[in-house]
């Protein structure tokens, strides 16, 4: 085997011996099509998250990468206020000095918002089919200057206007292009190559193009509808749709989509693997030596109440179960509304101690949501022991005891349990942004809310609660003002600042915003690998009641569950639990004890109970032939809450029990027995086909006496269950009475049902 090289073309000479015969066959290749002679080239300052990505997926594909400018300091601007980059044109052309190797293929890319497709080979054969000596990127818009538009060349099909993020070309091309450069490192690189490229004098001798159609390279801006995520076997691949194209380098020069894409691509997610990189550079407590609670790492927990949110009291009995040592947390506690103080003094007052420090702002000191948020973070960053700051508003529901401990052992600058509302495809985290740096939903964001895609997901936006690392807090995200803006929320300025950084695109709105400008680029991260809980729904949350939260059932179904029905509900017919204490009367368990309580306390906090006399207006005919001292549920307008309690947990059980009827609200209140007041009901027969009676207090505790007895079968429940309800026929055939309460208060909740 010899070879020998001419020009551009190296001529292989291969003599196989058949027989008594040499043949000798030649093939001629062309150098350039070797991966060894491509050496991509790039800038960065700095080692960001998107820097390392874009390594990574080179190191996938094994593709040579010199980086220049590393440890200097950027002088380019950022790209958001003006156009810059200029540095890298100097760097570049430094480094070309160096490179002697004319048949050297650069190719030059941006890295912090890049990621490689595919391999080498690829990239080299879509640049020799390109014809030319230097290939650019295209774009569908044009940039800084639109006024150079009608200097551009024309193209019959693809992409019109130059993108200086990527290029490809021999070097004596390249060496030519930048040769003439004598700007200063802020001024703009595109500006300088578009120049280059409409002079039709220098485009020809220097041979340049553009990869109009997106063959060799994707620039995201201005095409967020043209790429989708192709999976193939084992790898994924963005597809310009638009063209037909599978891109090798993806150029994120639009705001963010390059972290939805780069989630998948080259291998990150796959259908045959899933995630592959969800379980690397893991850092679990058991790894760092935790033998006691001590060596912890120390947690600031910022608690935000921003409006009136329901369930509030359970929100800080969930806090307590977290599965992490009091004593390594802090509390940061944020209060802005006045309704809510005595749920968080009631807490501090049993468990301020446990903690290691509480620091509380309350409504008096009119701090708004933005300062607040900035104060917490202030506390950790000033904090030497502080190792997370782990933010949580009061709507969020966490289910999961061990979310604290997943998140540090996750190991990331930023990263959030994922959360959703119940019934809905609202969530704690946005899939993409729009051109202008709004909310857009990305191609996967479905899946990954309903969970058929699993994993760690780099995500352009977190809310409501994430962790954050405290050395982050003292370097890259020094700046007090995180969340401060003109014109954004707070959580979507917080976010702006987290991820900015060189982007040569910037959101219409971004004139007015009011923050400081840096490169950060710090990325965030959302993770679905375990089931963390939900976000409450503060949507026509009232503060008129004393127990507002029974109004739920509506906005926070799930919750108004857990907080409301008895634990041992969903186990009534698999495991029997119906009992049958007289005949055709059933016996089951249906309200928790706060629930009891809640509506009892509701009733006498309203405290206009009837008179206990025939005559009530209450009623159709004004009427009542068995009056009791009661008040009607929509005394309290609380009559539709208590009828969607009826239909979503009686009638199940009635439909099981009496076949063929189903349950229709016909009159629903609250009765209270006192041996001085009213102490029994004489016997009757109640207004309906089936009665519901539910115990809402306990015998012995809290009265004596007391009891239902049904005459025609001399049966009776003396010693009904708080939470339990009787469920009984009322005409004809249960002819019934109140047996008389001795000594105490005994309440009971009465619906009458007719189909």
């Amino acid at each position: 085997l010899m070879w020998a090289t001419v020009g551009e073309k190296t001529r292989m000479f291969l003599t196989v011996n058949v027989g008594y015969v040499n043949v000798i066959m030649f093939l001629t290749v062309n150098v350039r099509m070797f991966p060894t002679k491509l050496l991509v080239v790039t800038v960065a300052t700095k080692e960001t998250d998107g820097f390392k990505r874009f390594l990574g997926s080179a190191k996938h594909f094994n593709y040579t990468v010199k980086v220049l400018g590393r440890g200097q300091k950027w002088m380019s601007g950022d790209y958001m206020s003006g156009p810059g980059g200029g540095q890298k044109v100097r760097l570049l052309k430094e480094a070309l000095e160096e490179m002697k190797n004319e048949d050297k293929v650069i190719l030059f890319i941006d890295s912090y918002d890049v990621v490689f497709a595919s391999g080498p080979k690829e990239l080299l054969k879509k640049f020799q089919q390109a014809r030319h000596k230097v290939v650019f990127s295209s774009e569908s818009l044009i940039w800084p200057n639109r006024h150079l538009e009608d200097k551009y060349p024309h193209v019959i099909v693809g992409n019109r206007f130059l993108g200086s993020g990527g290029f490809i070309g021999y070097i004596p091309n390249i060496k030519e292009m930048v040769a003439d450069w004598t700007g200063k490192d802020n001024d703009s690189d595109q500006l300088f190559f578009t120049k280059i490229y409409i002079d039709p004098v220098k485009r020809k001798s220097i041979n340049i193009t553009l990869d109009s159609k997106c063959r060799l390279f994707q620039n995201l801006h201005g095409a967020l509808d043209e790429v989708v995520l192709k999976f193939e076997d084992g790898r994924v691949r963005a597809r310009n749709v638009l063209y037909d194209t599978l891109p090798v380098v993806i150029h994120g020069n639009g705001p963010t989509k390059i972290n939805y894409l780069g989630n998948y691509i080259p291998n990150t997610w796959t259908f045959e693997t899933g995630c592959t990189v969800c379980h690397q550079d893991l850092h679990p407590l058991t790894a760092l030596k935790v033998r006691s609670q001590s060596e912890y790492p120390l947690v600031v927990i910022g608690v935000f109440i921003q409006q009136p949110t329901p369930f509030v009291t359970m929100f800080f009995e969930r806090l307590l179960k977290l599965q992490y040592p009091k004593n390594r947390l802090k509390l940061f506690i944020y209060n802005q509304e006045a309704h809510h103080e005595r749920h968080i003094s009631s807490f501090l007052k049993e468990h301020r101690s446990l903690y290691q420090d509480v620091k509380v702002v309350g409504p008096e000191e009119e701090m708004d949501e933005a300062a607040s948020c900035n104060m917490g973070f202030d506390m950790c960053r000033k904090d030497k022991d502080c190792d997370y700051f782990f933010l949580l508003d009061i709507q969020v529901v966490l289910k999961n005891e061990n979310t604290l401990k997943i998140l540090i052992e996750q190991n990331l600058p930023i990263v959030a349990p994922m959360l959703t509302r119940v019934g809905r495809l609202w969530s704690n985290f946005w899939g993409a942004l729009s051109a202008e740096g709004y909310y857009a939903r990305s191609e996967d964001y479905v899946d990954i809310v309903q969970g058929r895609r699993v994993g760690v997901w780099n995500v352009p936006y977190v809310s409501s609660v994430y962790l954050v690392k405290a050395s982050l807090l003292r370097s890259e995200l020094a700046d007090y003002e995180l969340f401060n803006s003109n014109t954004l929320d707070p959580d979507m300025a917080f976010c702006h600042n987290i991820r900015l950084r060189s982007n040569k695109e910037k959101p219409k709105w971004f004139k007015t915003v009011n923050v400081k400008l840096s490169v950060k680029g710090i990325f965030m991260y959302v993770t679905n690998m375990h089931t963390f809980g939900r976000i409450l729904s503060t949507d026509n949350y009232q503060t008129s009641h004393l127990h507002n939260d029974l109004w739920q059932i509506f906005e926070n179904p799930v919750d108004w569950q857990e907080r409301y029905i008895h634990e041992n509900y969903t186990y009534i017919m698999k495991d029997k639990l119906i009992e049958n204490p007289c005949p055709d009367v059933y016996w089951f368990p249906i309200f928790s004890d706060v629930a009891c309580n809640h509506l009892v306390e509701e009733m006498e906090h309203y405290g206009k109970w009837s008179g206990g006399g025939n005559k009530d207006t209450r009623i159709q005919g004004g009427y009542e032939n068995v009056p009791t001292i009661d008040i009607h549920m929509n005394q309290i307008n609380f009559e539709k809450e208590w009828h969607k309690f009826l239909l979503e947990y009686i009638a199940p059980i009635t439909e099981k029990m009496y076949p063929g009827y189903y349950t229709k609200f016909e009159l629903a209140f609250v009765v209270r027995y006192k041996p001085d007041e009213q102490p029994s009901l004489r016997p009757h027969h109640d207004a309906s086909t089936f009665t519901i009676n539910i115990a809402l207090n306990q015998v012995g505790p809290d009265y004596q006496g007391g009891g239902c007895r049904f005459l025609r079968y001399d049966c009776s429940i003396q010693a009904p269950r708080k939470g339990w309800s009787l469920m009984h026929p009322g005409r004809l055939t249960h002819y019934h009475e109140g047996l008389p309460t001795t000594a105490g208060v005994r309440y009971i909740a009465v619906s009458f049902v007719d189909p």
